[in-house]
């Protein structure tokens, strides 16, 4: 058998994408994950609907994603599923017949859920529903209105500017009924049933950065963990933003999750950032730390605030999930953005392979991790008449490894891995370690998975 965290010859890859996945040079594996970006970029996403269905039937050309369905109306949590919204056409006409924004130059030209509308409408009454940029005047904005019944157009603010007092044609051929929420789910059971969760958003329409860039990257880091012989169990999800993290826990009977990152925004030429996760010093907090610090490339560790993408579901005080989160430049810390801007030229196969051989050294990681648990947790245990002292030969060793044993005694809680206490300890792993094995043979300390 191959060593954990070592692809297994014994796997038997679902499909030839899996095989090239692992295969690919650099060069190639970058063009791969701009490929996909570049395939899911022009379908009309949202937080359900067909764009939404599409988008997870093509994710399955790469990974065995189960698809989920949760009805409308369920109620989740404090939240209920919408309906679903399906869109066919959209477009603003003026009286000349021609055809001054159309949904079919860019899918973000209709507020995202907008309900169906065809009326002809003055300039006065039309305007309250056009959004834009004025201080960009050159790009589109992304709006949505999930929960707020209303329609509405985003265009650029120069041609809104542009427009003529006339009379226009106002044209939203959608669907907004009972329907379903969609999302994709990937189980890779390991040796433990504790889990590593992986998630990332699928909801925005023709968005670069925000989020094909995530997608890509969980996509061919699935591929990857699916090769390796696992200690833990690894769970991939591919949910709409926000309504699908809150779905996705409300149907969960329980939870055993021990480490998570949710990836998005990874695509674009910023440095890295990581936010930790509600608890600030749990596992994978630590874990990324330390894979971010061997990096040769700028980076930046985030606190913990309840604002971002979908780790702030999972830390919701109820869950408090060890979940931080994963992006290049945060999310609207950039012009782009939310806008037309963030599109396939903003994002580079380069980046998205960066990325990826970042999350592949963060799974490595995990998989490194060793913790333990104290059989007598209650006061110091009598190391000396268990023949704990002295048990190497130089007066440092020895004062090393009974420095090992005290401070693996009081923090072996299960939360701390023997690197946490190695570098707690400021001692060599090597130390610890062998400080671990002699506590276990003497029953002070049990391994965990």
């Amino acid at each position: 058998m191959p060593a954990i965290g070592v692809p297994s010859s014994s796997w038997r890859y679902p499909n030839r994408r899996f095989w090239n996945s692992l295969r690919s040079t650099t060069e190639s594996k970058s063009a791969e994950l701009f490929a996909l970006a570049q395939r899911l970029y022009p379908i009309t996403r949202s937080i359900t609907g067909p764009g939404v269905r599409e988008t997870l039937q093509i994710l399955q050309d790469y990974v065995p994603l189960e698809l989920k369905s949760i009805p409308s109306g369920t109620p989740v949590l404090d939240w209920h599923v919408p309906d679903e919204w399906t869109l066919r056409d959209a477009y603003i006409e003026n009286s000349a017949g021609e055809r001054v924004v159309d949904v079919a130059d860019s899918n973000l030209h209709v507020l995202n859920y907008s309900e169906p509308i065809n009326q002809t409408l003055t300039l006065s009454e039309l305007r309250p529903h056009l959004h834009s940029l004025p201080k960009q005047p050159d790009l589109i904005p992304y709006r949505t209105s999930y929960y707020n019944r209303t329609w509405g157009f985003c265009l650029e603010h120069r041609r809104l500017e542009a427009l003529q007092d006339d009379s226009y044609r106002v044209v939203i051929d959608a669907d907004l009924e009972p329907g379903v929420l969609n999302y994709g789910e990937l189980f890779l059971p390991g040796e433990s049933d504790k889990e590593v969760l992986f998630s990332t958003h699928i909801c925005h329409p023709s968005l670069a950065n925000d989020n094909l860039s995530g997608i890509a990257v969980l996509t061919y880091l699935a591929c990857y963990v699916s090769s390796l012989k696992r200690r833990y169990s690894y769970r991939f999800i591919f949910i709409p933003g926000t309504i699908g993290a809150i779905s996705w826990l409300a149907q969960q009977q329980e939870l055993n999750i021990k480490h998570g990152l949710v990836v998005s925004g990874v695509g674009d030429p910023g440095e890295l950032h990581y936010k930790v996760s509600r608890q600030s010093d749990a596992g994978i907090d630590r874990a990324v730390a330390r894979v971010l610090s061997r990096q040769n490339e700028p980076h930046a560790l985030l606190p913990w605030h309840p604002y971002g993408y979908d780790e702030r579901q999972f830390c919701s005080p109820g869950f408090n999930l060890p979940v931080g989160n994963l992006s290049r430049s945060p999310y609207g810390s950039y012009p782009e953005y939310h806008t037309s801007a963030d599109n396939l030229d903003f994002i580079s196969g380069e980046q998205l392979d960066k990325t990826l051989s970042v999350c592949q050294a963060i799974v490595g990681e995990l998989e490194s991790l060793r913790y333990y648990r104290n059989l007598a947790p209650h006061g110091e245990p009598q190391l000396g008449r268990r023949g704990l002292y002295g048990a190497l030969g130089g007066v440092q060793d020895r004062q090393d490894l009974q420095l090992a044993m005290l401070w693996l005694l009081n923090m072996s809680d299960g939360t701390h891995a023997l690197t946490d206490i190695a570098e707690l300890a400021k001692l060599e792993l090597t130390v610890i370690e062998r400080a671990a094995e002699l506590l276990t043979e003497h029953e002070l300390l049990e391994p965990l998975v």
